[in-house]
């Protein structure tokens, strides 16, 4: 259970970084504000189900 909740948490982090570089380059609103921390969770638990979900199984 550990391991889920540090891989989901890993996966947020990782889109939330993704999407303030994206938002820094000029693609996304400069002023989004709670918008970016949900999409990050959407996208967090998108990327924890095509990646680190398979990994934990091999």
């Amino acid at each position: 259970m550990k391991k889920i909740i540090w891989l989901l948490l890993s996966s947020f982090g990782i889109m939330f970084a993704i999407l303030s570089w994206v938002q820094e380059s000029g693609l996304l609103a400069s002023e989004m504000g709670a918008k970016k921390g949900l999409l990050a969770v959407l996208f967090g638990i998108i990327l924890y189900i095509f990646v680190p979900s398979k990994m934990d199984k091999i």
